[in-house]
């Protein structure tokens, strides 16, 4: 039995868009192979709200997090972290030997701007990372804030990793002057897991270019003059299928409307923690939650592994708390095509089985 999944990723796929994967092989050196690149690069475009050039990786959203901190760190990263993945961030940066600063906030807590300041504040820095939704905790930060500090310093680049955020949550790339702007398709986009997407701008690109040990596979400067050069083709083979279902997906994204896509999102996330707060609680501040997962608090020391496998039995899925939150905490996502009627199904479904009518 297929189980609906109400977990941070791989998400909820719908039918046609997996049917969309089926699409009989082309050529990656042809100019079908070009055309599929270039209109899914000016549909991403409209997504982010960017004039910035689109690139994609046959690798999940970490495979890009590693190439940024990589590429654009000459001097030293300022990398900041709300949970397990600004975490992993920051371990990237260490295992590739570049030299880099760990900033982290209280779980449940957001990075500030006055965090931010005080880090750049130093010109020690010439790159920052930021997660703009933590799935650990379910928080989300105040990317507009953190952006109006980072744009007083022009030598730093910004990277932003909104991999459970793109398509649930609207990031306009070019007025918060993010550099680069780092998603997964299996997340908020609800596509299968296998491509990771990003912004780039041109002033990161020029930067990239005056960093040694790039590394190959992830080289921005490479991914980015193949592009450019080439009719849109990449230096290696890309993932056609997944792009075939991408670009169906973003016509279906775009027909919605993002501001209704957007709202979409908004809803099932207040109507998610109204219904925490009523029988549990709240593990991220209402202010600072995210528009893609509520993090649900343990309040009433359920077994949630035992909850998910009664779920299991019943078609549907959620998540146990991540890392040290297992079993004190479990995660909700609604994101993608999920819709409020699928929320308001699932929670009806815990409150069943939880006896909490």
């Amino acid at each position: 039995m297929h189980k609906k999944l109400f977990i941070p990723g791989p998400i909820e796929v719908k039918e046609d868009v997996l049917e969309k994967m089926s699409t009989p092989m082309i050529g990656h050196r042809s100019k079908e192979a070009s055309k599929l690149q270039r209109d899914i690069s000016d549909k991403l475009k409209k997504l982010f709200y960017t004039e910035n050039e689109i690139l994609l990786s046959t690798s999940s959203g970490s495979g890009l997090m590693e190439g940024a901190v990589r590429c654009f760190t000459k001097k030293r990263a300022a990398i900041f972290s709300i949970g397990s993945f600004g975490d992993r961030w920051f371990e990237m940066a260490e295992s590739n030997g570049v030299e880099a600063d760990l900033f982290k906030s209280e779980l449940g807590s957001i990075t500030t701007p006055e965090m931010v300041e005080e880090a750049l504040s130093t010109n020690k820095y010439d790159l920052i990372t930021i997660t703009h939704n933590e799935t650990s905790t379910g928080v989300m930060n105040p990317i507009e804030e953190i952006s109006k500090v980072v744009k007083k310093y022009p030598d730093v680049i910004f990277c932003v990793d909104t991999v459970s955020s793109a398509g649930g949550a609207k990031i306009e790339v070019d007025k918060l002057s993010i550099d680069v702007c780092i998603t997964s398709s299996q997340k908020a986009l609800g596509l299968p897991p296998g491509l990771g997407i990003c912004t780039v701008s041109e002033r990161a690109i020029e930067k990239a270019r005056t960093v040694k040990n790039r590394g190959s596979y992830l080289d921005f400067v490479q991914l980015y003059d193949t592009i450019k050069k080439k009719d849109y083709q990449y230096p290696s083979t890309p993932n056609l299928s997944l792009m075939f279902a991408l670009d169906y997906q973003l016509d279906r994204i775009l027909q919605e409307g993002l501001d209704n896509r957007f709202n979409r999102h908004l809803e099932m996330a207040e109507y998610t923690r109204n219904w925490a707060k009523k029988y549990f609680d709240l593990f991220a501040e209402v202010k600072s939650a995210s528009l893609t997962l509520t993090t649900i608090k343990n309040t009433k020391n359920i077994s949630v592994k035992d909850l998910n496998a009664e779920l299991g039995k019943r078609g549907y899925a959620i998540s146990n708390g991540y890392g040290d939150l297992k079993e004190k905490t479990f995660r909700i996502a609604h994101m993608a095509d999920l819709t409020l009627e699928d929320v308001k199904e699932l929670l009806n479904v815990i409150e069943e089985i939880l006896s909490l009518k």
